[in-house]
Parts: structure tokens; sequence; C-alpha cells
């Protein structure tokens, strides 16, 4: 449910960023104090859209989250101990690292962006191995490239039009796999620590018993929020490990995998189903499938016609 907050209070306004910021101080100048800020849950992360009208400038104590901006109109200039970001319309970037205070400077700004816990990406992503598991973390602060920043605003306004604030969005599988989709984006549009080639220790793990309790695990569990982190933990290998198995033994990936497995169960369900009190975008949701059009392609070529047909047997 979208929480939104408008003033023309300054200290309102304060205490309304630090309810969704954490502890900062406000520095306003200019005329014409005009604040709204809008929060978006969304599964596991935050969509944030915030506008002001003055120019402000901004003291924030360390964040424990990832904060991913897109600047709409005027100008973020961000400011940490080891970098500096100066941002205008169009513009995408991570605000600071986790852990790090930062000073922001808003011109009569507009932006939106998404809020993500640094341990998301290690579900996502696995790094070089060590005698430590490393954590997951970005590297550096603006996309590594023009073509990079476009796949990460179309993929967030895909999920903020088609997703947020529809009844598909209180369907659990549904809301993390489109947060998923989002980090997924994120690291491919900022440099970070990710390790995507298998080593040689991938390699030799990757044999026919990891994949067994691979599938094991995907076939018990479909029904809940797993990552590939998730999967691999419960085969007792890496995430490159688990990439390489299921490619090398079954000519395909584990997500797909876990794909196939819920469009069976949700084959199952529309052939139980009452045409009458059930759609198909109902069940498409609640097995987590964000894209509708997606869900009708892949479940057509997986049982040779579409899934209202089905419903309607």
């Amino acid at each position: 449910m979208t929480t939104l907050f408008e003033t023309t209070d300054i200290e309102a306004a304060h205490q309304a960023l630090v309810s969704m910021y954490g502890q900062l101080r406000l520095t306003v100048t200019g005329t014409g104090h005009h604040v709204r800020l809008a929060r978006h849950p969304l599964g596991p992360i935050d969509l944030h859209h915030d506008a002001f009208t003055m120019s402000l400038e901004v003291d924030t104590e360390p964040l424990p989250m990832v904060a991913i901006g897109h600047v709409l109109r005027g100008r973020y200039t961000v400011s940490a101990r080891r970098h500096r970001t100066d941002n205008r319309a169009g513009d995408l970037f991570i605000v600071a690292p986790p852990g790090e205070p930062f000073h922001t400077r808003i011109d009569g700004g507009e932006g939106e962006g998404c809020i993500i816990d640094p341990a998301l990406l290690t579900r996502i992503a696995g790094t070089a191995p060590g005698r430590a598991p490393r954590p997951m973390r970005f590297t550096g602060y603006t996309p590594v490239s023009a073509r990079a920043a476009r796949f990460f605003i179309d993929t967030y306004a895909y999920v903020r039009d088609t997703v947020v604030n529809t009844a598909a969005a209180e369907e659990p599988l549904l809301a993390a796999n489109a947060a998923r989709m989002l980090i997924a984006a994120a690291l491919v549009t900022f440099p970070n620590n990710a390790l995507h080639e298998p080593t040689i220790e991938d390699r030799h793990d990757a044999h026919p018993a990891a994949l067994r309790r691979a599938v094991g695990y995907i076939d018990a569990n479909a029904h809940r929020d797993i990552s590939a982190a998730d999967i691999a933990a419960a085969a007792h290998v890496t995430i490159r490990t688990l990439q390489l198995a299921f490619h090398r033994h079954l000519a395909t990936t584990p997500t797909a995998y876990l794909r196939r497995v819920r469009l069976e169960h949700a084959h199952r369900e529309l052939l139980a189903a009452d045409p009458s009190h059930t759609t198909v975008g109902a069940v498409a949701a609640r097995w987590g499938f964000v894209n509708h059009s997606r869900f009708t392609a892949h479940y057509r070529a997986a049982f040779g016609l579409p899934p209202s047909a089905t419903l309607r047997q």
C-alpha cells in the first residue's frame, strides 16, 4: 500500500524524511516550500518518489541500505567520503554505500528510486570464493553504460506501472519476483564484486548429486520465495556451481527450472478452477509471474494452449 505525504511545513517534512530515511539534518533555502513524498513497499524493497520545489541541503547519517536514485527534474549533488556525484535530469546513481554518511544538495528536485537491503544482493549473485564468504556490494556509483542505465530505468518503470498498487502486488511470490527483477537490473547496471564465471572448484562440484539436491529443493519449495542462493545452499554448492550443474546436466538454468515447476502448479490450479470465480491473472500472480504476456507465452510453449483455454476447460 502506497504511503503519501505532502506538506508546506518544513518541520513536518523533516519528520517525514527522518521516518523514511533515518536521522538527518535539514537546511532549507528559497521560497515556495512544498514537499511530496511517496513510498511504495514491494516485497523486500521500497520504491520512492520524492519532489521538492525549493533548494535544500541534507546531512544524512549512515544508511544500512543501498539507495538508487533517478533524477526526473532539477539537480541532486551527493558527497560522501570517497565519492561525489552531480546528478541532473535523466541521471541514475547510487546515493552512497551502506554505512557511510553523506551530504545531499537538492535544487528544485524530483526523483524516484528504490531502497535495497544489501543482503538481498547476495541472494541473487555470488562473489569470489575466499576464506570467508564476502558480502555482495557495489564498487561504483554510476552506471557502467548509458545502455545499462536505460535497462534499469525501463525495468523500474515496468514494475512501478504494472505491479505497484495493484491487487497482484499483494501476492508474496509476485512481489518478491518483481523486487528481484529490480535487484538483478541493478547488478547489471552498476559495477559490483559479483563473480560471474565458474572457478575450477565450481566445475568440479557441478556433479549430478548436487543437481539432485537442487531439484528436490525446488520441487518442494516452489510455492515459497526462494532465490538462487537458497537453492545453492540447499545443494551445498556455490551459485556458480548451481548454474553450471543445471547447464551441464539439464541444458537449462535454475531460474528456468523453477519457472517450469511453477508453471506446472499454475496449470493444475487452472484445470481445477471455476472460471466464474478465478482469472488467469490471479493464478499467474499467485505463482509469481510478473508479466502476464510472458506467462501466457511460457504457458503455451509448455502445454500447447493458452492458459485461458485451460481455465475454460
